[in-house]
Parts: structure tokens; C-alpha cells; sequence
């Protein structure tokens, strides 16, 4: 199961949109993204009026 902690080895980015607390959609960010990036990510994408869920903006996630 892919949530925080598991160890990402095959996929390098990921295009996906913001998504709601709590939701697997999330817990895949936070797994790709790791430790608590993501929670910055998301803080600033609020602070600058970033739209969420289905018909919000989008994000491409790159890991290094």
C-alpha cells in the first residue's frame, strides 16, 4: 500500500491535482513527496489561493 513511508523506486514525477485532508489521494502525495515536504507544499499553495479537489489547480511533482 502506498502511504507515508513507502520507499517510491520506479516513478520520477507525477501529475496530479491538490487534494482533501485525510484522502488516499493525499496520503500518495505525501509518499511521493516524503517526510513532511508536503505540508509546506500545501501551506503555500493555500496562502496563494491555489484551488483544490477535482476542478482545481494542478501540480507536477518531480522527485530529484
Amino acid at each position: 500500500m502506498i502511504v507515508p513511508g513507502y520507499r517510491v523506486r520506479m516513478v520520477h514525477g507525477l501529475i496530479t491535482n491538490f487534494h482533501q485532508p485525510g484522502s488516499t489521494l493525499l496520503c500518495l502525495v505525501a509518499a511521493f513527496v516524503g517526510g513532511n515536504d508536503w505540508k509546506e507544499m500545501y501551506a503555500d499553495a493555500l496562502a496563494k489561493g491555489y484551488r483544490f479537489l477535482s476542478y482545481g489547480d494542478g501540480s507536477l511533482l518531480l522527485r530529484g
